[in-house]
């Protein structure tokens, strides 16, 4: 099968980054949810703990199961409410208070704007006053910006009514929470930090897919897929390659089957329009579950060393490329 391999100093030069950013490395919250965005959860969580990242966020508790020893905290997103020390759980409705389990450690999630999760501004206080009757442990409040990768003022819109909630909240007598609005969209665009975490996720990865006005951040991606020759032939000119026979062969010409296809969650993408790989080598004919065919008789090629460039070919965005890849593919950090 093909390899993933991630490279650590990538990875901590990100993150260094972004510590610059927040004022310190206690403030970061590493995104590891969907297999750490396809590099590989327990990889990358061991990676960060030994960084210094105390805080984490999930999907599933399943996924927080995988890698409690490496954090403080874990910030559940999804999945049943129940009573764990490490463990804080997003409500994201009021529905979520009351089938919480009492004595549970919850992050109440505001729509400020975004119109997906959250609870409206104006059930704000009825659910306040639900987290204190049910007996929850408010330990957190977040909200998530819209257009924070977008040459606008929404983000300073959202901006502006999470500081009425952050308001609210205290007001209301709770104490010792913590506030946090940004993604890596947001914290790469700042001037000023502060609130008490910053939810890095495709940042850390080593992607700013903030538009050039924006002050420009280096990042370095992380990961770079692989994959591993098969067979190798010669093609007479004229012969063609592969399911429908999309390349005809312009030359004689050594080409290669690797070991990479869609079931890997690599894209079947276009045979009109081939990938380039990170070697420069076009992928001929179309794209197979479990092969692609490449001009070469190398026994390992690099396909993708950038997702944000693999993702311009595809018309997509890095996140997309990523999180494709099949979790069962191996993983080696460098």
């Amino acid at each position: 099968m093909a390899i993933i391999k991630i490279n650590k100093q990538n990875f901590y030069h990100n993150l260094n980054q972004i510590a610059l950013k927040t004022g310190s490395v206690d403030k970061i919250a590493i995104v590891l949810k969907d297999n750490a965005y396809g590099h590989g959860l327990e990889y990358m969580a061991k990676l960060a703990s030994e960084f210094g990242i105390k805080h984490a966020v999930v999907r599933k508790i399943s996924e927080a199961e995988q890698i409690t020893s490496f954090f403080d905290t874990i910030l559940v997103l999804g999945d049943t409410i129940t009573q764990h020390d490490k463990y804080f759980f997003a409500i994201n409705s009021l529905d979520d208070i009351s089938r919480a389990q009492k004595g549970a450690k919850v992050e109440l999630k505001v729509d400020t704007g975004m119109h997906r999760n959250g609870i409206a501004l104006d059930e704000l206080e009825e659910a306040l006053r639900s987290i204190k009757e049910q007996g929850l442990d408010l330990v957190g409040v977040m909200t998530h910006f819209r257009s924070a990768d977008e040459l606008s003022s929404e983000l300073f819109w959202q901006q502006k009514r999470f500081e009425g909630v952050k308001k609210h909240v205290k007001n209301a007598g709770f104490t010792n929470v913590r506030f946090h609005s940004c993604n890596s969209a947001a914290i790469l665009r700042m001037k000023h930090f502060n609130e008490d975490l910053v939810r890095v996720g495709i940042g850390a990865y080593g992607y700013d897919e903030l538009p050039l006005p924006f002050d420009e951040v280096l990042l370095k991606p992380v990961l770079a897929l692989y994959a591993k020759k098969i067979a190798t032939r010669v093609l007479k000119k004229g012969e063609r390659v592969g399911y429908g026979g999309d390349f005809t062969a312009p030359k004689e010409m050594t080409v290669s089957t690797y070991d990479l296809g869609y079931g890997d969650g690599w894209r079947r993408g276009d045979s009109t329009r081939p990938f380039i790989t990170a070697e420069n080598l076009p992928i001929l004919g179309r794209v197979s579950m479990d092969f692609i065919t490449l001009e070469s008789d190398k026994e390992e090629v690099c396909v993708m060393n950038d997702a944000q460039n693999a993702a311009k070919q595809f018309g997509t965005i890095s996140y997309e490329v990523t999180t494709a890849l099949s979790a069962a593919i191996a993983k080696e950090v460098n």
